[in-house]
């Protein structure tokens, strides 16, 4: 994993010696127990109402959200997070909405692309027109370049100008010992790296210098539906407001469906499932399929002005208070289609208005304490995750608290809404030493540690804890897992299936009255408690030996 930090890390956060040791818990269960079921469902069903329009940036239901957060943050009683005196932080964007049209001509026969039912595409170019005409096709295998394994699937040849076909998710490499299980030392097995996630594969074939890039869409590599594609990338899109206007993108970012690539692949004479295989040797080549490729984007151009919401707790100790740990949720989602017959709104209810609602949630339960902590508490909710983890993004470059002096970073991205859970799983386990703090307070709570269910799903990846994790600051993530307190072996994962397959992304991700938050509260105060170790103990956040930000801040 490549990862380019906007500047060098120095991070001197020790304690003074004169300061006291503190009992970081010592008076919180009043402030724990104000945690509630109640209080997040109220936010949930504001945030999440038709009132607010799906909540898309730039929108009259942006305008809603935040001033619905910041007049929480105010009546909770935290002073303003921006140093500025207020709630907001200006996050500039781009809106494009897109018209688009593809086809292929292999070995002579005419392939024509129907948006969105065989392909979705957009430009991060900021132009009115995008186009790549007649360009040659050539498939990558998952087009990875990752020298700690030895892995280079481009093997120096120059698709500079050409149309690349990849798979997603990382190598799917047999244990040479044991052929149904994936080898745990190559791309750290079932569990998906940086390399198999889709953002890497623009930003490599960016890199090389393609033209336009097909992630051939799978639903079990891709841990999500065709669908989910369609619903997220078929709207007006969003990137953040640069002065190139993202000249360093590939001209074309664009998925596949993977029928249509099985057809892709079998009028080029070649058999998918033999590329499939050949794409897991170290020995791949890149494969030309005897094809060229045209896709034109028409855009449709805005500036956004959107905006990333801000509170603060001020840190009590004088020592220690310019140091800074941060909650963080996103509010957005996908707004509103109007194309659609029927229901039109994208409500993100479970996504993330519950999310945004523990961070209310928390915020409260903060002023509850006796004393402030003694570092200082940021709550951050931010803008554009769905587009891309954008408003996280802009805050880890343009901080308004340095990140050298940030010591931790605890996100949420969807609260539990299905009931207790007996285990609580960590995202990307093996990352930093929260992980330790979190354990003691799970097992506080009588209820066991474990790492991801679906580690394939590369959720580490997918949320804005990542962005902190990218500048060096260590970064949580956690949830329910799928042991359900009086409900049967195997109903956990058959509800949370349930919700990516029918309700992640789409209309129907609403509060329905068979939601119970009594879970959630669990695990918001296990985010509180582990929260008050970081914010109280002498020593601070690590990153552990092994992971790949630990260069970041060692």
């Amino acid at each position: 994993m490549k990862l380019r930090p906007a500047f060098a890390l120095s991070l001197l956060l020790t304690a003074c010696a004169a300061s006291p040791v503190h009992d970081e818990l010592s008076g919180a269960a009043p402030a724990l127990d104000s945690l509630s079921a109640e209080g997040l469902l109220k936010h949930t069903k504001v945030l999440a109402s038709d009132e607010f329009e799906g909540r898309s940036p730039g929108t009259r239901g942006e305008e809603l959200s935040i001033k619905y957060i910041a007049d929480q943050f105010k009546a909770i009683g935290l002073a303003p997070g921006n140093p500025d005196g207020s709630y907001l932080q200006n996050v500039p964007l781009v809106g494009m909405t897109a018209t688009r049209t593809g086809a292929l001509t292999v070995n002579g026969k005419k392939m024509h692309f129907k948006f969105p039912d065989d392909f979705v595409a957009e430009t991060r170019h900021v132009k009115p027109v995008v186009s790549v005409v007649a360009t040659d096709v050539v498939f990558v295998g998952y087009g990875v370049v990752a020298p700690e394994y030895g892995w280079d699937d481009y093997k120096g040849v120059d698709v500079r100008g050409k149309t690349i076909v990849m798979l997603i998710n990382d190598p799917a490499i047999p244990d040479p010992k044991d052929p149904s299980r994936l080898d745990d030392s190559m791309f750290r097995g079932k569990a998906m790296t940086y390399y198999g996630r889709w953002t890497y594969k623009y930003e490599i074939a960016a890199e090389k210098g393609a033209a336009a890039v097909l992630i051939i869409h799978e639903t079990g590599p891709a841990g999500y539906p065709y669908s989910v594609v369609q619903d997220s990338w078929g709207r007006e899109n969003f990137d953040i407001a640069s002065a190139g206007g993202n000249k360093d993108r590939a001209p074309i970012e664009a998925w596949i469906a993977e029928e249509r690539a099985r057809k892709l692949f079998e009028l080029s004479g070649h058999s998918f499932e033999e590329m499939k295989q050949a794409a897991i040797r170290k020995d791949f080549k890149p494969v030309s399929l005897n094809a060229q490729a045209s896709f034109t984007i028409k855009n449709k151009i805005r500036k956004v002005q959107s905006h990333n919401v801000i509170a603060k707790i001020e840190g009590s100790d004088p020592a220690l208070k310019d140091q800074y740990l941060v909650y963080s949720a996103h509010w957005d989602h996908f707004g509103r289609d109007p194309s659609l017959k029927g229901d039109q709104i994208f409500n993100g209810a479970l996504d993330n208005a519950s999310g945004v609602a523990g961070l209310l949630e928390l915020a409260q339960a903060y002023k509850k304490l006796p004393s402030p902590p003694r570092r200082s508490v940021l709550f951050l909710a931010v803008t554009a995750e769905e587009r891309g983890l954008l408003g996280s993004h802009w805050y880890a470059q343009h901080p308004l608290y340095p990140l050298a002096r940030t010591v931790a970073n605890l996100n949420m991205d969807g609260i539990d809404i299905f009931g207790v859970t007996r285990d609580v799983d960590v995202v990307g386990k093996g990352q930093s030493t929260l992980e330790d703090v979190l354990a003691k307070e799970v097992e506080g709570q009588g209820r066991v540690l474990l790492g991801e269910a679906q580690p394939e799903k590369g959720s580490y990846f997918r949320s804005d804890h990542f962005e902190f994790a990218k500048v060096g600051v260590p970064a949580l993530y956690f949830h329910s897992g799928e042991d359900y307190v009086g409900k049967p072996e195997g109903w956990g994962r058959a509800k949370h299936d349930d919700y990516t397959a029918h309700h992640y992304h789409t209309v129907s991700d609403e509060v329905t009255p068979d939601w119970d938050f009594s879970g959630g509260v669990k695990d918001l105060q296990l985010m509180m408690r582990v929260g008050l170790h970081v914010a109280n103990d002498d020593a601070v956040p690590a990153w552990k030996d092994g992971s790949e930000f630990k260069a970041l801040r060692p």
